[in-house]
This record gives C-alpha cells, structure tokens and sequence, in this order.
C-alpha cells in the first residue's frame, strides 16, 4: 500500500470482476481520499491519449496524475495498477473586485495535449483538434484561445441579451470536434445543442445546425425544462455522433440528423417520480457527464447511490454498477444492480426509496484503448479494468 499524504489518496488493489456486457471488467483499485473535506471532492477526470496517465482535478484546485505501471517479471499482476506520479496545486481562490465576485478554485475540466516530445501537456479545459487552440465557456459566452497567446481570448458565442430580463437559456457544455477544428457544438438549460462552423462567421451567432428533440405534451410538467437542461455533450471518437446528458437520459445523435436522436438511453427513469424530492433538496440541478468508450461502441455515465450505467450500443443491453468499497469482495464479480419500484422488492433488488442521493457518481472516463475505466463517486476514484484470469 501506498499513501500520498499531500494528495490524501490512499491507494490500494483489489479483484472484483465482471460487468456483465460482452466484456467483463474488474475494479482493480479504489484511490480513496481519506478526508470528505468539499475541497476534496473530484470535479474532472481524464485520460491522456495513451491511456497510461490519468488525471482528477477537485474543488480544492489541485491536480493528481497517476500513472499505469507495467507488466514485469519481479510484478506479473501489476497490470493496469495507477498509482501516484505527480501532484500540484492548480489554481487558487481569487477575487474579482471589479465584479465583487469571489471566483472558486474548482478545477472544472481537464485536457491532455497530444504529446509531441518527452514532456506531457494539459489544459484545465478544451483543446482544439488542431492542437493550437481551445475553448472556455461561462453561462453567456464561448471564448477562442491560443496556446501561445496567454493574455487575450476571442469572443467566438455570446448569448447576453441587451436586457437581462429577457435571459431565456444559458450555455451548459461546449466541445470541438475530434477532426474538423472549425467546427465546435455548445448546448443550453433548454435542451438544445447548437453546431457552429467558424468559416462562416468569426462571432457564431448564427448556428449552421440546431438540435432539438420535440417534446411530447403528453409528459410535460413543472420540472420539464429542469431535467431537460444538458449538463454535458461528448463528440464520438468518429465524429460522425455526439452524445448528450440530461437529467434522466443519454441521447446519442447524427451529426446529419438534427431532428431526433437516433438513440436514447434512460439513466434512471424510476426516479421520475422522485423530482418534487429531488427538486426540494436540489439534487434535480446535479450535472451529470458522460462518455464514450474506445471504440464508440459502448457509453458510460453516473447516477446515484455510486451506481454508474454502461449501455452497449451494438447489442443495446446495459449494466447498472456500483462503486462501492463495502459490496467488493477479492476476486468477487461486481455484480448488477437493479432497482424495485414497487412494493414487493426481490432479494438482489434495492428500492428506489433506499437511495443515497448523497452519493453520486458525476464524473467519468473511458480508457482511450482498452477497457478501462475510472469512476469518481464524490470523494473516492474507482478503476475498473478487463477482468485477469
């Protein structure tokens, strides 16, 4: 076992197998910080290209890298392993005294550059396909950044209205495509994604394709544009998709047809009738992320009670899986969860009224190449990779 005292992380193995899709993965070690301090909670995770580094930011601005070690003679069942290879402090808390507002530490994304010599490179946000540029984005605007130039930014989308009365929607996610880097997509708090083409305009006002999928009036309700809001918007390795979250669902789209999604995955539609609870104690504003495996075969994304949902999109079966350190046994399957809604509840079952909405898993991250995983349930960070024989 080791510690790393500055991070808090207490690193330890342990064999626990099988996802129950076509290929079976086992948790291989929980990184455990020890104090459940705010500033301790995980708010970004994100492989680099090679998949051998991973990073977390969290609330408390710090940055922790690990990476995998290899497979040796003296270590044959090393593989897959991370441990801690370098730690520091990103940002620190600032004020703001021409707005008066206190601006947070929170790390609230992270990008690895592709690697171009011995050095390893990221961003606290994301990177262009043509590795020069990047984008931030606030509420109301998407700014255009340069590696090189550090102390200007252009301004590429604002949504400010005149009159801040007339504020209908604000800017929830923005990504770049994977191989176009003129092209980029944001979503709203009304659900829709907006595709912008940078050769048609340098200020994006007007979009080149507006994503939308049509409400059925049958369901519509008080929460209806609350969990309608996206919280994250993923580009497919390919670039042909994109994949959006909302509060109850994950909808994978064609990038050639702006219409409907040609997929919709639900998350954890039981808790439907949960929202007047989930709107009073604010869990309904969580922002859930998701993402893609590898091979865009397969999606990943995070619910409550640490459970996570992986959807298999050739075979169109799905697992509900919980990170969870007192359900894993050494060389244990991890097994399905399921959850009764009802009132008879089988022995394997958990009731949707037993839930921790506490703990929550809203941050995740694929393996470029293989099936690996890493799962962030608040203050803990979960890898899972192919179970070893």
């Amino acid at each position: 076992m080791r510690t790393r005292d500055r991070a808090g992380f207490t690193p330890f193995t342990e064999e626990v197998g099988g996802l129950g899709l076509d290929h079976p993965l086992q948790p291989r070690e929980e990184l455990r910080i020890t104090s459940p301090a705010e500033a301790d909670i995980i708010s970004t995770v994100e492989f680099n290209y090679s998949g051998d580094l991973l990073a977390t930011g969290d609330k408390g601005g710090r940055v922790v890298i690990f990476q995998r070690e290899q497979e040796s003679k003296s270590r044959p069942h090393s593989r897959g392993e991370y441990n801690v290879y370098s730690t520091f402090q990103s940002h620190e808390p600032e004020f703001d005294y021409l707005k008066s507002l206190e601006i947070e530490e929170k790390i609230n994304k992270i990008r690895w550059l592709p690697q171009q010599n011995a050095a390893q490179f990221l961003l606290s946000t994301n990177v262009n396909s043509d590795h020069e540029t990047y984008l931030s984005a606030d509420d109301l605007r998407i700014n255009l950044w340069h590696l090189e130039i550090t102390d200007r930014s252009f301004n590429i989308v604002d949504i400010k209205p005149a009159n801040m009365e007339e504020l209908t929607e604000v800017i929830t996610a923005a990504e770049f495509h994977p191989h176009q880097c003129n092209v980029f997509v944001y979503s709203s708090s009304k659900g829709t994604i907006r595709l912008c083409d940078m050769r048609s305009s340098a200020l994006c006002d007007r979009h080149s394709k507006f994503f939308e999928e049509p409400e059925d009036p049958s369901s519509r309700s008080f929460f209806s544009e609350i969990i309608s809001s996206i919280s994250d918007v993923k580009f497919s390795h390919s670039g042909r998709y994109m994949m959006t979250r909302d509060y109850l669902s994950v909808k994978v789209w064609d990038l050639n047809m702006e219409s409907r999604p040609v997929e919709t995955h639900q998350v954890h539609e039981y808790l439907r009738s949960k929202l007047c609870s989930l709107y009073e104690n604010d869990c309904i504003f969580d922002k859930f992320e998701c993402c893609w495996s590898g091979s865009d075969s397969a999606i990943m994304t995070g619910s409550y009670n640490n459970f996570f949902r992986m959807f298999d999109r050739n075979t169109r079966r799905d697992v509900t899986l919980e990170a969870s350190r007192e359900n894993s046994k050494p060389r244990a399957s991890l097994k399905p969860r399921k959850v009764c809604t009802g009132a008879k509840r089988k022995r394997d079952e958990i009731s949707v009224d037993s839930l921790d909405f506490s703990k929550k898993i809203l941050h995740t991250a694929w393996h470029p190449a293989g099936n690996v995983v890493a799962v962030a349930a608040t203050n803990n960070l979960y890898i899972f990779q192919d179970k070893v024989n």
